[in-house]
């Protein structure tokens, strides 16, 4: 049965970076990470673009799920609402699907860490950390595994997923 894997967490968690690892452990999969459908510039938010992202998210996964090729698929995203991932799946076509919900999660100090060599590295803005830790106890409530990436690696993590996938 094909498994399609959903991985959120608070911006600099590591979900992109242990989906990547991920990949190198499961077979016959495909990744989409949901910041890809929001690159654009300006970056503009608003409810004509939320509802491009969420279409264009849903259009990918359903053909991912449709492929033969594929027996995992994965996709990360922020989700920090559960209503984000409730639109997402009931969008999608998953009738013969498998669907692991986790959420990657980090104290505070760990992923103040993490979003300040992003900084330094100019690969985020100072901006991020104080949106970022604001949603840390937001995934507490959600219907999705938890897994704690406060002290480990991304391919801890992904290794960790795989035993729970």
């Amino acid at each position: 049965m094909k498994k399609l894997i959903f991985i959120n967490g608070t911006m600099g968690v590591g979900k992109t970076t242990t989906c990547r690892e991920l990949k190198k452990l499961l077979p016959k999969n495909v990744f989409l990470d949901g910041d890809w459908c929001w690159d654009m510039s300006p970056f503009i938010v608003n409810d004509e673009t939320k509802s491009m992202v969420i279409s264009n998210i849903c259009f990918l996964l359903n053909n991912f799920i449709k492929c033969s090729e594929y027996e995992n698929i994965i996709f990360c995203w922020v989700m920090h609402e559960q209503s984000i991932i409730d639109t997402v799946l009931s969008a999608l076509d998953i009738s013969n699907v498998s669907v692991k919900l986790f959420s990657l999660v980090a104290d505070k100090a760990s992923l103040e860490k993490r979003l300040e060599e992003d900084i330094q590295n100019g690969i985020r803005t100072a901006d991020v950390i104080e949106r970022s830790v604001k949603r840390i106890e937001k995934y507490n409530s959600l219907n999705t595994e938890k897994i704690d990436v406060s002290n480990i690696t991304p391919m801890q993590a992904a290794e960790i997923l795989v035993t729970r996938i």
